[in-house]
């Protein structure tokens, strides 16, 4: 299994999201231009300039019209893919560190963090009909999150819900209709670096500080499966087509020495989703995996590294063929 190695940011990844058919690939890094690849080969397709800050977030529409990026310059922009043009900008009072279109695309949730004085908020927008002057009278809903900030969000079933994890490990769910809590589980120890649901958006994984990744229902918020590891989890991610889940971290970027990587600290570590045994580990990062994501056909794995490179790894016969035996 030799990896595609994309070498196009110039400082840390921060979040890689393949879009619905999975023939672009979209990264983040703490350099100031999102980019956009072509899965296949690795070549890089455009970037989107127009941030002054590190980019901490990123999503793509279900239909690939429509690009959204939050940053530390206190700006949520809203791109055309085709022609890589702003076409909407929301300014805030602090970094934008999560942000998520909802399955049709009509809806956007964005939170900021909790920094100079402001509380950190979580806006709901409509993005239909957006335009050079979007501003915030279009928010349909802004929520004032009183306790530790958000630090990654999902949109839950039918557009009815959002589900957000915090910087304490808390999970809660939100009703879109009226912007209220209406379901809370104390999943982690601390902070929640990242979220992912699986394929039919039945279930999602958690990844964490506390050394674990959860697989929580995501209706119901009840715990099902935990899976251990010894170091920091900064992204989890469910195969689209076998029972598989990869988590990757490593330790926090100032902790890291020259050995850690000789020791396999940087490895993607793939664990059975219903057996939570690790069966295999993807080598290759020379610094923590920030960011995880499944193509959506299962057949490759991309991962985004504070190295500031992405390896998009195919997949071997011999990863089909192995079974759990039970």
């Amino acid at each position: 299994m030799k990896p595609l190695m994309l070498h196009g940011h110039e400082r840390a990844i921060t979040k890689i999201k393949y879009n619905r058919e999975g023939d672009l690939l979209f990264s983040a890094s703490k350099d100031k231009k999102p980019n956009v690849w072509y899965s296949l080969n690795g070549e890089r397709l455009g970037t989107f300039n127009g941030h002054n800050g590190s980019v901490w977030c990123i999503d793509v529409n279900w239909d690939t019209t429509r690009f959204m990026s939050g940053s530390g310059d206190n700006t949520l922009m809203i791109w055309d893919c085709e022609t890589g043009k702003v076409i909407g900008k929301l300014d805030t009072n602090s970094s934008v560190r999560t942000c998520s279109f909802s399955y049709s695309g009509n809806l956007t949730v964005y939170s900021t963090d909790k920094a100079l004085g402001h509380q950190c908020e979580m806006f709901i927008i409509d993005t239909r009909n957006v335009d050079a002057g979007l501003s915030r009278q279009d928010t349909i809903h802004r929520i004032s999150i009183d306790g530790p900030r958000i630090s990654a969000v999902l949109w839950g079933a039918l557009e009815e819900t959002i589900i957000t994890g915090h910087e304490d490990g808390v999970i809660n769910i939100w009703d879109v209709t009226t912007g209220k809590k209406i379901n809370t589980n104390k999943g982690h120890k601390t902070q929640i670096n990242d979220m992912q649901m699986n394929k039919d958006g039945t279930m999602f994984v958690t990844a964490s500080k506390d050394h674990t990744a959860k697989l929580f229902d995501s209706d119901s918020l009840m715990l099902l499966k935990t899976y251990k590891t010894e170091r920091p989890v900064n992204s989890a991610t469910i195969s689209p087509i076998l029972d598989h889940v990869v988590l990757g971290g490593g330790q926090d970027a100032m902790d890291v020495t020259t050995t850690s990587a000789r020791q396999g600290k940087f490895d993607a570590r793939l664990f059975h989703l219903v057996f939570e045994e690790e069966f295999a580990r993807l080598k290759g990062h020379f610094g923590p995996i920030n960011s995880l994501a499944f193509h959506p056909n299962g057949r490759s794995l991309s991962t985004g590294g504070e190295d500031g490179y992405i390896r998009i790894n195919t997949f071997d016969q011999s990863y089909y063929d192995f079974h759990f035996e039970y």
